[in-house]
């Protein structure tokens, strides 16, 4: 799809909203007296409204990713850019939105609050991708498609060219979630951007960054979707210290930390697939892994007596009977499989 068709699918009274904007959105020249907001006056270092259009954090991000800036949307975890996406294409009650399951539950989640329907397409065999099944999944009011790659909660990548034929099929947008992707040896999407108009390429500083508790998430995507983005949000939706921290700690270099997760990812479920209480333990490209055991309950609570708390996923339809663990420091991981062992 080319992004004139792409934009023709977006909503019409979003299309025809004129968005908030602030003095300092308007103002591109060096301010020295700010009388425009209704601020306090008086130096505290937070008396003064954050940059609304994070310029300074979109050009870090904009080294780091090879991205331009243009190309890059920064929202309060990727759980904003989620809720936007449907905001901004969906019509409340008309349109629908494709996602596989199992995967992450704020897809569903962000739909039902926008009164949206949902139409999950259940994962293969060892939760391969049925690309078909999601294209027959499809009419004339879909207009997004979800798909996490790597996979929460089954830890799996999708073959890149599976994802290539889906957007080229289907006059939609695809969002990807690209939430692991740092753990994965698939490489990302975000080098296909400038081929499809159509993507949307969702990542975080949550996880491999370990940012988690600033709850900062980027959204990659053509320009004028990015314009989009950036007419519906809030106008003030990342503050001030957020940015600054995270600033500071991009600084880092991460790659050591990812190496000891990916290589205790390996220890650990080398492990777990010795020990009697475990049936399976599913291959990840995550940081973590769902692993089928026989008791998950009994398992569950015992872990939790040991103050140690897994997500237990096996009410999940096609994850029946498992916990998805996360891979902790091999300390903690000791720790875990220490208590296993007992079972």
């Amino acid at each position: 799809m080319d992004i004139e068709s792409v934009i023709s699918l977006v909503r019409g009274n979003i299309n025809r909203l004129k968005p908030y904007s602030t003095a300092r959105d308007e103002y591109k020249g060096v301010l020295g007296i700010f009388l425009d907001a209704n601020e306090n006056p008086f130096p505290n270092g937070y008396n003064r409204y954050p940059d609304p259009q994070q310029t300074l954090l979109k050009e870090k991000l904009s080294s780091i990713k090879s991205i331009p800036v243009e190309n890059i949307f920064v929202g309060n975890g990727s759980d904003e850019a989620i809720d936007l996406c449907i905001r901004i294409f969906c019509e409340p009650r008309i349109d629908n939105i494709v996602t596989i399951a199992p995967t992450y539950g704020m897809y569903s989640v962000a739909a039902a609050i926008n009164d949206i329907e949902v139409r999950e397409v259940q994962l293969g065999n060892d939760f391969a991708l049925p690309a078909d099944a999601l294209l027959a999944a499809i009419d004339t009011n879909t207009k997004l498609m979800f798909i996490c790659s790597p996979n929460n909660p089954t830890g799996n990548s999708f073959p890149i060219e599976q994802l290539r034929w889906i957007l080229e099929y289907f006059n939609g947008v695809v969002v990807v979630d690209e939430a692991y992707v740092d753990f994965s040896s698939q490489n990302s999407m975000l080098s296909m951007l400038d081929e499809y108009d159509n993507l949307i390429v969702l990542q975080t500083l949550s996880k491999a960054y370990g940012l988690a508790a600033l709850r900062l998430g980027i959204a990659f995507a053509h320009k004028d979707i990015i314009g989009l983005f950036a007419k519906v949000k809030y106008p003030y939706n990342i503050n001030l210290a957020g940015m600054e921290r995270a600033m500071e700690l991009l600084e880092r270099d991460i790659r050591s930390e990812i190496d000891v997760i990916i290589e205790e990812r390996r220890r650990v479920s080398h492990e777990l697939e010795s020990l009697k209480c475990v049936v399976k333990v599913y291959p990840s490209d995550a940081n973590f892994l769902l692993v089928k055991v026989k008791d998950a309950s009994s398992i569950y609570n015992r872990l939790i007596r040991e103050q140690i708390i897994v997500r237990d996923r096996s009410h999940v339809k096609g994850c029946e009977g498992t916990l998805r663990i996360t891979i902790g420091t091999p300390q903690e991981n000791d720790r875990l499989l220490d208590i296993l062992k007992s079972f």
